[in-house]
């Protein structure tokens, strides 16, 4: 079999691979050319394949940089963000690094990471002392972490298109931590106010709903399956390209299963379950045609980043509706509560209710945004609900002095140590690689608020104990497309708002489906420009989502960026085709999110019964206060949610501050 995520040239000109459209891939750090290249002798390259990229010939064909959302090609974790941390990790930074150098600048506190959990914490410490001083660092171009803004100027549209990069959506607000309503509260957002998505009735209103793609990777005949609510899964299972054995497996799953586990009670029905993934409980307690576990792989994989082979089976009974995770109605198991073994934000999430999800047009970068335009003078135009969305930023103001809040991106911190043993230390010093060389700033506390994993390689004296359960926080890597459409008529023609691919690279595509806010307005019409959006999960099946991640990271690195635009341009049109898309003509941007450090994924059976739910949980460790460092990050708690990395924060401003961590109110920041 041909490898299928190899270019075809004759197809890919097809596609439109030749077409100018606006598009970049700074896969090895071509815009950054100068600030690699001094990284790149300090990691000790030595030419050849390793040597610091070129300037293009024509540079004054480079986009403006000074606005990270509107560029496209190649985002998110790339090679300007990632070469100094990996050559920590590979003890290659510091035999290169020179003598660090002091600033000269001396803060209340250093915040390494400018994601939602270290503006979060930020803005916390501004609400106990108003006028304290603040550096927040970061390795990346943007603020926002992997909570990041995409941006269009489509030229037959009337404004900006503006769409989600990572972090989307705030899930089930009302089952948010103390902590995260806190702050929303304090940036007023009211989460009634933002509604429901206006797409989904939009869509459903035009006859467009989700949809199945099986795809060539997985069955011999590729097949657009609509799932159209109500109309009972005899329908769509009547349609599916699998074996007659696996039709019939698929009809009893959805219609009425035996009690897979007779004579037991419900606790040891579920702890059996617990014991399962879901690909698991289907292929060994009920003995399904291996074309129903091709089906299921990609069911979980938008949500929990990994396949059905890799999530629990008790998480899947807790996800289970009318088109996800069928075969349990047979056990008798209680619904109206959840089990004891479901991971913590099925938990938590369990009787939420609706809305499931809301979200800004920019999803939570918009929360990154208004923390950012309270803390830093001149950032913003505005920063209400209202008008976060279409208020005009200028990031040059984020690191000018004299402001007392400052924010240093494209500034990998390197270096974190206490002024003095742990126990008596007042102060800390923080390094940090300013493209040139290391620099050094002084600071009355430091709060972690990167990737945890990072962080035994920044603090050097660690305890063992602690730098063992850090290195256990393994993000799970996904990726983010983001595609400006010239229209979405073939959409509507096939009645599809969004298609799970049952194997290819890119396991969901969608249209985006923001509520308006403000003076921003959703494309209505099918003959307006939109964006849809694509997802990659590279854990690859068979292994534990650690296990998994790793591996999927490895690979994900090494895939240069026209492959991931050949794949988005071609599952589009395979998908699209018979509506009448054609990638060539209908495709005008593509922006790729690589977050090879994505999720960070909670505790769940079966992987982590060693200590789940019953034991003490390595992030219990991993995120002790280590002098005047204190650390955050959603990593520490862990769990993939906004409000998880805000409690994070909150619990690291109140050990450096020695207070109560949860919320006491008090009045929002001053602008």
């Amino acid at each position: 079999m041909t490898d299928p995520h190899e270019i075809n040239p004759r197809k890919a000109l097809e596609l439109g691979m030749d077409r100018p459209i606006s598009r970049r891939d700074f896969f090895d750090g071509v815009i950054a050319a100068t600030g690699i290249a001094a990284a790149c002798s300090l990691l000790g390259a030595r030419g050849g394949e390793d040597a610091p990229p070129a300037l293009p010939e024509k540079p004054e064909l480079l986009p403006d940089m000074s606005y990270p959302p509107s560029l496209t090609g190649l985002r998110g974790d790339t090679a300007e963000a990632l070469s100094v941390p990996h050559a920590l990790r590979d003890q290659r930074f510091w035999p290169y690094a020179g003598t660090p150098e002091p600033t000269g600048e001396h803060y209340d506190l250093v915040v390494v990471g400018a994601g939602i959990s270290g503006l979060s914490a930020a803005h916390r410490w501004l609400e106990h002392e108003p006028d304290a001083r603040i550096l927040i660092l970061d390795n990346h171009d943007d603020i926002g972490g992997h909570a990041v803004r995409n941006e269009f100027r489509p030229a037959a549209g009337k404004g900006p298109l503006v769409a989600y990069g990572g972090s989307r959506s705030m899930e089930r607000p009302s089952a948010w931590t103390p902590e995260g309503k806190d702050l929303l509260a304090k940036l007023g957002i009211r989460p009634e106010r933002l509604g429901k998505p206006a797409g989904r009735d939009l869509y459903a209103g035009l006859g467009m709903h989700d949809g199945v793609f099986c795809d060539r990777e997985t069955f011999p005949e590729e097949r657009l399956v609509v799932l159209t609510p109500g109309e009972g899964a005899a329908r769509w299972i009547a349609e599916l390209p699998v074996a007659e054995q696996a039709r019939r497996d698929l009809l009893m799953l959805y219609g009425d299963p035996p009690d897979w586990f007779p004579g037991l009670s419900a606790e040891e029905k579920q702890a059996r379950l617990a014991r399962l993934t879901y690909s698991g409980f289907l292929r060994d307690v009920c003995g399904v045609h291996p074309d129903v576990l091709a089906f299921v792989r990609t069911m979980p994989s938008d949500e929990w980043a990994y396949g059905s082979d890799a999530l629990g089976a008790i998480d899947a009974w807790g996800g289970a509706d009318e088109h996800r995770y069928a075969g349990f109605q047979g056990l008798g198991l209680d619904r109206s509560k959840p089990s004891r073994y479901n991971s913590p934000t099925v938990i938590r999430e369990w009787d939420a209710g609706e809305p499931r999800a809301l979200r800004f047009p920019e999803g939570n970068q918009a929360i990154a945004r208004m923390m950012a335009a309270r803390m830093v003078p001149g950032f913003a135009t505005a920063s209400g609900v209202d008008d976060i969305t279409t208020a005009g930023f200028d990031y040059d103001t984020l690191d000018r002095p004299g402001n007392r809040v400052r924010v240093r991106l494209s500034s990998p911190v390197v270096s974190a140590a206490n002024d003095g043993l742990p126990g008596t230390a007042t102060g800390a010093t923080v390094g940090y690689f300013d493209g040139e060389r290391v620099r050094t700033v002084k600071a009355g506390g430091v709060i972690m608020a990167c990737w945890n994993s990072m962080i035994p390689y920044l603090v050097g004296d660690l305890p063992p104990e602690q730098r063992a359960a850090l290195r256990r926080s393994v993000k799970v890597p996904l990726l983010y497309a983001t595609v400006q459409l010239r229209d979405w008529r073939a959409w509507r023609e096939l009645g599809i708002r969004r298609a799970r691919f049952t194997g290819a690279r890119w396991c969901v595509a969608e249209l985006d489906g923001p509520a308006d806010l403000g003076g921003h307005r959703y494309p209505r019409r099918p003959e307006e420009p939109v964006t849809a959006h694509l997802v990659s999960t590279p854990v690859p099946p068979g292994m534990s989502p650690a296990q998994g991640s790793i591996a999927g990271r490895y690979a994900l690195i090494g895939t240069p960026y026209e492959h991931l635009e050949y794949s988005v341009r071609d599952q589009l049109a395979r998908l699209l085709g018979p509506g009448g898309f054609d990638a060539a003509r209908d495709i005008e941007a593509i922006t790729v999110n690589r977050w090879g450090h994505g999720y960070a994924p909670e505790y769940a059976t079966p992987w982590d019964l060693d200590f789940y739910p019953d034991g003490s949980p390595p992030a219990a460790v991993a995120r002790r206060r280590h002098g005047r460092i204190a650390i955050a990050n959603s990593d520490s708690v862990p769990a993939a949610r906004a409000d998880a990395a805000v409690t994070a924060a909150y619990r690291a401003v109140a050990e450096l501050r020695d207070r109560p961590s949860r919320p006491s109110g008090g009045e929002p920041i001053p602008i």
